[in-house]
């Protein structure tokens, strides 16, 4: 097998799940992330790894593991257009309706998930203090204020879904992130100071996290703007795909470079800089809706292919290693902490701005799932703290329940949603 058949039968593999959540009345991205457990390294991999399964995430040993490797590119590309979509829900007509209301909605929510989960996780360090340090603890509370806008996203969209929950939902995960980053620069900063004995450095967790997100904020806002102005001279949508195209790439790139130390290690959000640029697009062109929807056509094969990635690419030799109960303990708290904190956090957010009560009931709900954004950190978080400290272990511990932790909640999150969508008479029982 080679990587474009294995692509292949990605795409119909997922393809046909879409007809048995059809059946089961489940979204289709429950069905793509079980095919990307399927046809994953730990799974089908095993048969061409000689069924090694605690090994069968090497990308030396198994090919499959190596294809998965090989095509990642392809989440970064599609993380960066639903990043775009997101963007373009950013109307200014739009945002003067709901106003700050939003921005205190999504504060709460996010800072209820950290809140909620550094009090449970405390209360498991208390207990156990060895197996859950303080510096693990203060990593997964500023990851937990992150929410997948893909899987949301892709609810939506299946279903057409539309009405003041939706309204109120788009442009809070679309900010959710944004919080996210600046809650784990200043938190992972703590943390990493605690696990290497280090001082407090105010430049690494005030100023640093600063310039990364207005950097990230004006660069997308240049994007947005050049390819603004390009579509004053190409005028058809084929075209003005190919600018969208070159603004999302365009970010992905600048965001590896500015990685770089001679460009000063900086961490931009390459979401960011996308959610940015669709914004400033979706604002400076009035004829830019034609271009979302050609997107919307252009991108469902990479948004299906994301999701199976993110299937295949859940380790789960962690339930057999000798630290799969404790893994197992701090992602049930981490699971159910910070459900109960974005729920009370998002309803304390609407009911503080007297949001629809439909509003007030159910967005929390549509908060849970968690990918992209969360797993991107965690992976960070693992390899600075294996590569500054001696404690190899806490570091593979979070994103051991990261990745336990999303599996769970990409697989119930989007059924949650759809149900919460569908009791707020947001999604009508035709198309549900």
């Amino acid at each position: 097998m080679n990587v474009f058949l294995y692509v292949a039968l990605a795409l119909l593999i997922a393809l046909f799940s879409t007809r048995v959540m059809k059946l089961i009345k489940m979204p289709n991205v429950t069905g793509y992330l079980l095919t990307g457990i399927l046809i994953g390294p730990f799974v089908l991999g095993l048969f061409f790894n000689n069924f090694d399964f605690m090994n069968a995430g090497d990308t030396l040993s198994n090919p499959i593991a190596k294809f998965i490797s090989d095509i990642s590119w392809i989440s970064d590309v599609a993380l960066g257009f639903i990043a775009f979509s997101i963007g373009g829900s950013f109307r200014l007509s739009t945002l003067k309706k709901v106003g700050s209301r939003i921005i205190v909605i999504t504060i709460l929510e996010a800072l209820g998930a950290a809140v909620m989960v550094f009090l449970g996780l405390l209360i498991a360090h208390f207990i156990w203090p060895t197996q859950v340090p303080f510096d693990l603890v203060l990593t997964l509370s500023a990851i937990s204020c992150a929410t997948a806008p893909a899987a949301t996203l892709m609810v939506i969209r299946q279903y057409q879904a539309k009405g003041p929950v939706v309204s109120t939902l788009l442009p809070v995960v679309a900010l959710d992130d944004a919080v996210a980053l600046i809650m784990f620069a200043i938190l992972f900063a703590t943390a990493k100071s605690i696990a290497t004995g280090s001082e407090f450095s105010l430049y690494e967790m005030l100023a640093k996290p600063l310039i990364e997100i207005v950097l990230s904020i004006v660069i997308g806002g240049v994007l947005g703007f050049v390819i603004s102005m390009a579509c004053k001279l190409f005028k058809s949508r084929n075209n003005r795909l190919i600018w969208s195209l070159f603004s999302v790439l365009c970010a992905l790139g600048l965001y590896q470079l500015f990685r770089q130390s001679f460009m000063g290690g900086f961490e931009l959000s390459s979401l960011l800089m996308c959610m940015m640029s669709g914004a400033l697009f979706v604002n400076l062109r009035k004829d830019a809706m034609p271009t979302f929807e050609v997107i919307d056509r252009f991108t469902a094969p990479v948004f299906l292919l994301f999701f199976v990635l993110s299937g295949a690419s859940l380790n789960l030799s962690i339930f057999a290693s000798e630290n799969a109960p404790f893994v197992i303990i701090i992602a049930l708290f981490y699971l159910v902490f910070r459900v109960v904190g974005k729920w009370g956090g998002a309803f304390s957010g609407a009911k503080l701005t007297k949001s629809e009560p439909a509003v007030q009931k159910y967005l929390g709900f549509t908060l849970i799932p968690q990918a992209g954004v969360a797993i991107g950190l965690a992976t960070t978080a693992g390899r600075v703290l294996s590569t500054t400290t001696t404690d190899t272990v806490t570091g593979s511990v979070i994103v051991a329940v990261i990745l336990t932790s999303t599996l769970i909640y990409e697989l119930t999150g989007p059924m949650i949603t759809k149900i919460a969508l569908t009791k707020a008479g947001e999604i009508t029982l035709a198309k549900a």
